[in-house]
């Protein structure tokens, strides 16, 4: 028997998990497995793996956000790519482009098309950010002031900013501000429309059921 298990995680342990796991239960998680206060980075997290070890095949593992379970574009089409060896689905209640099923050849062909896309995103990063380096070089700087945003901060700030959390205490919690953090989610919803808008123009339409595949209307009244 096949059944949906839900996989939430928080940041830091000052971040409150229960508008995550209530999301998670309302799509039909049975049971929910929460992580606090750790980095999704790393994928040794103590709930992260006790939910891998009871994910069995048939089961669809649901969750409120791909960064929830993966801290880069490549990680999380790895776990993808692993669940879907294992039989296990992959919901996200926020993505909804990430219902493919990889254990056919065209999920697969997809999910291989995804990675290869995130890495040439990050190839293009490092390569502009080398070129404003040697820019810098070039007029005399070292290089730019690094940002008090960190991955651990931006992380919680998203997290939070979910939780419908104001700038204001968003800044006040992390202890920087409100510009700054202001930036950062700036910056991560740039990279997440960007990153759908990739996957969107490759994944194939979706046809109805009974729909015809040519695209006409079966509707509309033949002409005599």
């Amino acid at each position: 028997m096949s059944h949906v298990i839900g996989y939430a995680r928080v940041s830091t342990r000052e971040q409150n998990p229960e508008a995550q796991e209530a999301e998670l239960r309302a799509a039909g998680a049975a049971r929910v497995y929460v992580d606090h206060g750790e980095s999704s980075r790393f994928e040794a997290r103590p709930q992260w793996i006790a939910c891998l070890d009871h994910l069995m095949e048939g089961d669809t593992l649901v969750i409120r956000a791909l960064d929830r379970i993966a801290g880069s574009e490549l990680m999380a089409i790895e776990i993808i790519r692993d669940l879907g060896r294992r039989g296990v689905r992959i919901k996200s209640l926020t993505e909804p482009f990430l219902d493919v099923d990889t254990s056919t050849p065209m999920g697969e062909a997809i999910v291989g098309l995804m990675a290869v896309l995130a890495q040439l995103r990050i190839s293009t990063i490092r390569e502009n950010t080398r070129r404003g380096l040697a820019h810098a070089r070039a007029q005399g700087r070292v290089g730019g002031r690094p940002s008090v945003m960190t991955v651990e901060r931006t992380e919680a700030a998203v997290a939070m900013r979910a939780e419908g959390q104001s700038i204001a205490h968003i800044a006040k919690v992390l202890g920087v501000g409100s510009s700054s953090v202001s930036r950062a989610l700036a910056r991560v919803e740039e990279e997440r429309a960007a990153f759908t808008s990739i996957v969107d123009g490759v994944l194939p339409a979706r046809v109805p059921d009974g729909a015809p595949l040519d695209g006409s209307d079966r509707s509309s009244p033949s002409p005599r």
